[in-house]
């Protein structure tokens, strides 16, 4: 048995990020179990909307974090598949009838129209230097919103009717309206789950996991370090900034899909700037390339404007307030010193009793 003493930094953090989710997913299922005395109505409901999140956070970090890119427009890739996933979940109803399995084939939908969108905007923009992706990215999550909103479509027994700016959808007998421009996505089923987005949380983090551990993440984190050395000894630097990319969209599509599904309805103004700079916020406070840190920043902050909700007016205030302090304690030396210490005292106590 390998002592955890021995394992490198990067192996710990990961079975720690792992151990995590998992035990938070177990504690909250044997709570939910209870019928007086759970977990509330109030985090019932922010199950699904946390493992989004959580998932959102965890893949702009891989373009944030490990790439060294800026994205402001991940929103955009969300929307997509909310909208597109969710379309085909409740179009694939009377072909699928088993509703985790329409799930999974949705949130597959999802990601790859997610990520084939992340590759069209990575291919002019990831050869230059500076900034443009930050640009370009917050430019596609508007111009995705505003087209979102004059979308229609529907689906009857012919197939599907697609029109723009206006509804002249004509549906037969028993068609489905899917979306109807600015009034959003319309019959969702609701078929998203907490396992599911649990599920969701831990294909995300093995994807980055082996991503970034892997040949390609080392050459990714070297593009990041170092553009011009990395470039000198071979490394195709837009290359691997593609690859980063184009998973972090396609992982943004399928958390996408999985909100979008546990909605009654939603419009495409759910997905906008402020969306794509919350998500950012939970990747800065949980720490650049810090995964097990954008799991507890996304969660936490999910949760946190509903319980200050009794505070009324001053329910922003203090969110705001604890914005700062943890912000302040994330980035303070002593602090990180000190935890640090602790982690490898617990380690050796740990390799000492094995």
């Amino acid at each position: 048995m390998i002592r955890l003493a021995n394992m490198n930094k990067t192996t710990r953090s990961s079975l720690f990020t792992y151990t995590l989710v998992v035990v938070a997913f177990v504690v909250i299922q044997l709570l939910r179990t209870f019928k007086d005395g759970g977990i509330g109505s109030v985090l019932e409901g922010q199950l699904i909307p946390i493992c989004a999140y959580v998932t959102m956070a965890l893949a702009l970090n891989l373009v944030v974090g490990v790439s060294g890119e800026l994205s402001l427009g991940h929103a955009g890739f969300m929307s997509i598949g909310a909208f597109l996933g969710c379309s085909a979940a409740s179009a694939l109803a009377g072909v699928i009838p088993s509703a985790p399995l329409r799930l999974a084939v949705a949130m597959v939908v999802g990601a790859i129209l997610a990520g084939f969108f992340g590759f069209l905007i990575g291919i002019p923009v990831l050869r230059l230097n500076g900034d443009y992706l930050a640009i370009v990215t917050l430019a596609f999550g508007e111009i995705i919103k505003s087209l979102l909103t004059n979308v229609y479509l529907g689906v009857d027994k012919d197939g599907f009717q697609f029109s723009f700016l206006s509804d002249k959808n004509t549906l037969g007998e028993g068609g489905i309206q899917l979306i109807k421009g600015p009034m959003g996505v319309m019959n969702t089923l609701r078929i998203s789950t907490f396992v599911a987005g649990f599920v969701l949380v831990m294909i995300t983090l093995i994807v980055i996991f082996n991503l970034v551990n892997s040949r390609t993440g080392r050459a990714i984190m070297a593009a990041r370090d170092n553009r011009i050395a990395a470039e000198s000894v071979g490394i195709s630097v837009t290359k691997y900034k593609m690859i980063a990319f184009v998973t972090s969209a396609a992982l943004a599509g399928a958390a996408g899909t999985l909100y979008g599904c546990s909605q009654v309805t939603f419009t495409a103004t759910k997905f906008d700037f402020n969306t794509s700079i919350l998500i950012l916020v939970f990747v800065v406070l949980g720490g650049l390339g810090n995964m097990w840190g954008s799991v507890i920043a996304a969660a936490a902050l999910t949760i946190l404007p509903e319980a200050l909700r009794q505070f009324a007016d001053y329910r922003m205030l203090v969110y705001a307030i604890v914005l700062i302090l943890v912000m302040l304690a994330t980035n303070n030396p002593s602090i990180q010193g000190f935890f640090a210490r602790l982690r490898s005292r617990a380690a050796e106590k740990k390799g000492g009793a094995q």
